[in-house]
This record gives C-alpha cells, sequence and structure tokens, in this order.
C-alpha cells in the first residue's frame, strides 16, 4: 500500500501528495519495525524520501535495499535519480547500466535510458543524450515525459539548422526511423 501511494505521487496521479505520502511514510515506518532486513521496506522508505526530495536521506536507504538485495533494480533507478539530484553525475549511469543488464527486457528500461539521456544532456553531451533516448530499447518503452525530451535534446542539438547532428546521431536515426 505504501508503495502504491508514493508511486502515485512519483507519477503525478495525485491530488493529495503530501496525505499520501505521510500515509506511505506511516505504513513504511510500520513495515520496517516489524521487519528491519526487508530489502523492500527500505527500497518503499527510500521512495517515499525522494518524493519528498529529501535525495540525500534517501540514498543510504536505497544502498540499505540494494545489499539487502543486490538484484532490486528499482532501488537501482532510484539511487540513480537520488545521485542525479544531489548532485553526483558520474555515479548515476554505472548504476542505471547495471539495473539494465540485470533485467534487459523490463517494462520500465525506457525510463533508465532517459536518466542516462538526463545525465549525457547536463553534461553537455549532446549527442550522446540523443542516442540514449532514442536507443531501440528507450524508444519501445518510451513514456511520453522521455519523449519530451527527447525532442527539446533534439531540438537544442539541431535548433534553426544551424548544427548538423553528427554521424553517431544521424546513424541511430536512420536505424530506428526516429527524427
Amino acid at each position: 500500500m505504501a508503495n502504491a501511494l508514493v508511486g502515485r505521487v512519483l507519477g503525478g496521479m495525485t491530488d493529495s501528495a503530501a496525505t499520501d505520502l505521510a500515509r506511505a511514510e506511516g505504513l513504511v515506518g510500520e513495515a520496517l519495525a516489524a521487519s528491519p532486513r526487508s530489502a523492500y521496506a527500505h527500497y518503499v522508505k527510500s521512495r517515499v524520501l525522494r518524493a519528498q526530495k529529501r535525495w540525500e536521506e534517501a540514498v543510504p536507504e536505497y544502498e540499505t535495499a540494494l545489499v539487502l538485495n543486490r538484484n532490486l533494480v528499482g532501488a537501482l533507478n532510484g539511487l540513480g535519480w537520488c545521485k542525479l539530484y544531489a548532485g553526483s553525475l558520474d555515479e548515476v549511469t554505472p548504476l542505471v547500466k547495471q539495473a539494465i543488464r540485470l533485467s534487459p527486457r523490463d517494462p520500465h528500461i525506457g525510463t533508465w535510458y532517459y536518466l542516462i539521456g538526463t545525465v549525457h544532456l547536463l553534461q553537455s553531451r549532446t549527442d550522446e543524450a540523443i542516442v540514449a533516448v532514442l536507443s531501440e530499447d528507450a524508444v519501445t518503452t518510451r513514456s511520453p515525459v522521455a519523449s519530451n525530451v527527447a525532442a527539446r535534446t533534439w531540438s537544442s542539438c539541431c535548433s534553426g539548422g544551424t548544427r548538423k547532428p553528427s554521424a553517431t546521431v544521424a546513424r541511430t536515426n536512420s536505424l530506428q526511423g526516429a527524427v
């Protein structure tokens, strides 16, 4: 129940974020009191902290969840987002790539490539950002948010026809029929 509540908040699908987070926080507190070694309970607590924009506090909770279950790909992704927001850009991509290796057919893989693309974009590596968000796996599972970022990235790279995309980006587009 706590994970569903925090999922509504992180997905922007609630009109009562504060209420949902307060309830989720209480539920996850009860779960951790009953099962302090539950990877899932630590994972949900970290999601609550992330939804509250408490990135630095969420990091050790995600790390605890991963110590208890190293294959918890959602924790790898969430930890990547927290590292991004905390400014540790160089730590994000290895975490996300590990999640991709562990779960190459995951239904959320498009958002993982979106995260990698976001890191590249923040590091002013526009061509690599485009390749990440236009990768085949990202395209087939892309969320509307990732599609928007792909369009904005492409626009910033090539707006007004003043700059041509690199050969890598052009090749990616020709392989996928993307624009």
